[in-house]
């Protein structure tokens, strides 16, 4: 992983001088100077509106914007993080709470997987982006605005992995354990309850941890076409009208941090969860 990571970080350093070069020419070249090649390099990655960025500019644009001004700033990433994090743990915890409820209705009704399935994957086939503005236009007519809107399409992306998982977590008992619970007269529910719910958290948690991410995203594409005035997208947005790429990098390594660390703490949970039924973490 380490290999990998500095191997990422060379490529971009690289990219960065590519990239940057002509932009850094130009200029100096209206100034009347000539650098050489090292001073060219340094330039390039010094340069306050680049094209790319180099790693260790996106490194201090965060640090100060986070650490910088007070978290109640519109300048602060802090203020910015929250505001996208609660639009996308609301969102997370209707998705999953839809899509565990909708793989239980389809493997106690069967005839809903062959019914329900198909539209559980189409809906998925729409851009998010183009589905965005029509929900939250339609949600501001009927007087709903704030963090709902944005909550209903972070839900939208994250339900699906949850359902997906969860059917196929609640189908994985064979019927050789099936039967063997009927052969002690256990009930539907003692059924559910006993064998098809632990056998299904492991593929659960896994949905989890696709849909808390997608759930981060989806806030964000949520907060473009409102105008948002906080939250990481209106940061992106911002960043992006004023031709300010070092503010949008920041904003993008905040929400990786954000959605890296809620993986984390389901992968945690996971963990507890292993432990606690004598299953190895």
């Amino acid at each position: 992983m380490l290999t990998v990571s500095a191997g990422i970080v060379v490529l971009w350093y690289l990219g960065a001088i590519w990239l940057n070069w002509q932009v850094v020419w130009d200029m100096q070249a209206r100034a009347g100077n000539a650098p050489d090649f090292a001073t060219m390099v340094s330039l390039t990655l010094s340069h306050a509106r680049p094209l790319l960025p180099a790693p260790h500019q996106v490194v201090v644009e965060t640090w100060n914007s986070l650490t910088g001004p007070p978290i109640t700033s519109p300048r602060s990433l802090v203020n910015h993080a929250m505001v996208t994090l609660s639009a996308a743990l609301a969102g997370f915890g209707l998705g999953s709470l839809a899509g565990v409820l909708l793989a239980v209705a389809i493997i106690h009704v069967r005839a809903l997987e062959r019914s329900l399935m198909p539209w559980i994957i189409a809906s998925q086939a729409v851009p998010v982006l183009a589905l965005a503005p029509i929900v939250i236009v339609a949600l501001g007519a009927l007087g709903m605005t704030g963090l709902m809107p944005k909550a209903i399409i972070s839900a939208y992306l994250c339900f699906f992995p949850v359902a997906i998982g969860m059917v196929k977590g609640l189908a994985a008992p064979d019927a050789l354990a099936r039967d063997l619970l009927r052969t002690y007269s256990a009930t539907p529910a003692q059924v559910f309850w006993t064998l098809r719910v632990p056998t299904s958290l492991p593929y659960l948690f896994a949905g989890l941890k696709v849909a808390v991410a997608a759930a981060v995203v989806g806030a964000i594409v949520a907060e473009l076409p409102t105008g948002a005035q906080a939250g990481l997208g209106a940061r992106l947005l911002a960043g992006s009208y004023f031709g300010q790429t070092l503010q949008i990098w920041s904003a993008l390594t905040v929400a990786a941090i954000v959605s890296a660390s809620l993986v984390g703490l389901l992968g945690l949970a996971e963990r507890l969860v292993a432990r606690r039924m004598g299953a190895r973490a």
